[in-house]
């Protein structure tokens, strides 16, 4: 029997990326996991000490201390949280120290992780990537019909800027910016569906990928 594969699954803010992972990885019989998580985890515990998400000594220590009950936290969405782990994640020693966690997943059994470097930096070998992304003003939508749900007073203009300069710091930072691998295979779900996106991905993953959840 084959190795249970890794699919790397890429992508900004709200392009549909975790949906699309988590239900790949029950279509595969595989393990999951949001590695945004991790990060919006790690500036959560930096703003619970009153720091600044951006200071390097004040991140690393929340990245070296975090456990898994930090990912179950119920406060890590929502822009704080966003901006919160787009600064985390510019900071070397705390990417360093979620890299090890994040391979270790990934390498016993196989996974479908979800994040913003999977492809290009924690499995650049993965046998199978995709980049999803969608337009700033359809993922500011998504986000904004999305905090309606939760009860959240949300403004369109203001989750749009939000969703452009999130975008802006991710793509440009020193470290592992957010870009798709070279061999990783572009799925814009601006016109799709939670459903129409999954088909076009199973499409995109090919024989190789759809044939592991009989294996």
């Amino acid at each position: 029997m084959s190795r249970p594969p890794v699919i790397a699954v890429d992508g900004p803010a709200a392009a549909g990326k975790g949906t699309l992972a988590r239900r790949l990885a029950a279509e595969l019989g595989l393990p999951y996991l949001d590695t945004g998580l991790l990060y919006r985890a790690v500036g959560r515990r930096v703003l619970d000490t009153g720091a600044d998400p951006a200071d390097p000594a004040a991140a690393e220590a929340a990245a070296l201390g975090l456990t898994a009950a930090d990912t179950a936290r119920g406060d890590l969405r929502g822009p704080e949280a966003d901006r919160a782990a787009s600064a985390v994640a510019a900071i070397p020693a705390v990417r360093a120290a979620l890299l090890d966690f994040q391979r270790r997943f990934g390498a016993q059994n196989g996974a479908v992780l979800d994040g913003r470097d999977i492809g290009t930096v924690v499995f650049p070998q993965a046998e199978h990537k995709l980049f999803v992304t969608a337009s700033p003003e359809v993922r500011a939508r998504r986000r904004f019909l999305e905090m309606q749900g939760r009860g959240q007073a949300a403004e369109y203009d203001t989750v749009l800027a939000e969703i452009r300069a999130r975008d802006e710091q991710d793509m440009n930072r020193a470290v592992a910016p957010l870009k798709p691998a070279p061999d990783a295979r572009l799925l814009d779900t601006s016109s799709l569906d939670a459903d129409a996106a999954f088909a076009a991905a199973m499409e995109l993953l090919g024989v190789a990928a759809a044939g592991t959840a009989g294996a």
